[in-house]
């Protein structure tokens, strides 16, 4: 009686997943379809603000890649460093040594004013930064040299007529390691998350979240929802600086520019404890969303299935479709639109990856507490809270 139960769950399950893959696919064509619309030329001066702490793989080619834009507007970069003893200080001397053409400035900002040290940096230079249009981005954020210009295209290309742009952010795809943590993390954002963020621009009729990779903003928005600051103690704080532009009635804009991020070295245990903090901040931020994750996993769930079942007839065929639609998935957004040819190599471990992803869903909802930058907070409402000693 219990696996009869079993196998029937698993079935529901592993065809709502199957639809939510078609759902995807679908809305990955309507993005596709945004994309051949033409770009306006629009280059107002722009303030690339970026926080920064320590060494990040591939850290100076990125800084560098920043420095190479083809913008016929002006643009400065004010890197934010909570001391000069940092060693990314060496690197920026280094970068305004190599571009002496480049408006490049370090700023010292030695005020921790909340739990998320990057925010408190930003809050700190954003005095500094001379024009009306910011953007931000992490460190190890590598650019294409017309990252600019597509970018600030979009602040003129409102989706609904009438409409405002306060904020455009952009996809990213993770350059990986050879190791396996690194590559499932990789493999995860190309042909997971993005998949994620082009169905729920579908769904919602435009996006109301925001990216890290990428966070372009007027300061007409920016002075709306009351600046930085009350940000300083959210984890997600990218997150949470889409929705509040969101809701004060600027749209966010998702741009087609892809960026790469560098995926650090992650062994497996190393991309447990990352995934669950991302999957934990998640949560907490987008509760109802979160929740409805479960109908996602069709793979795992048609595996499942096929277990319960006893690789009967019916649950083959409904695991060969799923799997069909996932590797369709996988490629659709991973190689065509993220343009992650890493894709490619590792898509024989999309089944690993998404039955790991489906535990640590399961076991996100176990607890609170995240573990980031060395210590330990519990989440509530988005922020963070220090853990007592």
């Amino acid at each position: 009686m219990l696996a009869i139960a079993i196998e029937a769950v698993t079935t529901v399950l592993t065809l709502a997943g199957l639809g939510y893959y078609l759902l995807a696919l679908w809305s990955a064509r309507s993005f596709v379809r945004h994309l051949r619309q033409p770009l306006p030329q629009f280059h107002p001066p722009v303030s690339i603000l970026k926080p920064v702490k320590g060494l990040d793989p591939g850290m100076y080619g990125s800084f560098a890649s920043h420095c190479r834009q083809q913008y016929a507007g002006e643009y400065e970069i004010l890197f934010a460093v909570s001391s000069f003893d940092d060693p990314a200080v060496q690197a920026i001397h280094r970068l305004q040594a190599e571009f002496p053409d480049r408006a490049i400035r370090l700023v010292l900002c030695p005020e921790s004013l909340g739990a998320n040290g990057k925010v408190s940096n930003l809050v700190q230079v954003l005095p500094y930064a001379r024009f009306d249009y910011l953007l931000i981005n992490d460190s190890d954020i590598q650019v294409s040299p017309d990252y600019l210009r597509n970018i600030m295209a979009h602040f003129e290309c409102p989706h609904r007529a009438g409409g405002r742009v306060g904020m455009v952010t952009a996809p990213y795809r993770g350059r990986a390691h050879t190791t396996l943590g690194s590559r499932m993390e990789a493999l995860g954002i190309s042909t997971d998350f993005i998949p994620g963020v082009l169905t729920a621009r579908n769904l919602e009729d435009g996006i109301h979240f925001a990216l890290g990779s990428t966070l372009a903003i007027s300061r007409e928005a920016l002075n709306e929802i009351g600046g930085l600051a009350p940000l300083v103690d959210y984890l997600a704080d990218d997150y949470e600086l889409g929705v509040r532009v969101a809701r004060s009635g600027f749209e966010v804009a998702l741009s087609g520019e892809v960026v790469d991020t560098f995926v650090p070295a992650y062994t497996f245990p190393q991309f447990l404890a990352h995934q669950t903090r991302w999957a934990r901040s998640t949560r907490d931020s987008r509760k109802l969303g979160y929740a409805g994750l479960a109908f996602t996993y069709g793979l795992p769930w048609a595996f499942f299935n096929l277990i319960a079942s006893g690789a009967n007839l019916p649950s083959v065929a409904l695991l060969s479709l799923t799997l069909a639609a996932r590797v369709a998935l996988a490629l659709v957004v991973g190689v065509g639109i993220v343009g992650d040819r890493q894709v490619l190599r590792d898509l024989w471990l999309l089944p690993l990856r998404d039955v790991v992803a489906l535990g640590i869903w399961a076991w996100s909802f176990a607890g609170n507490t995240v573990a980031w930058r060395g210590e330990e907070f519990s989440l509530k409402d988005g922020k963070l809270h220090k853990m007592a000693a």
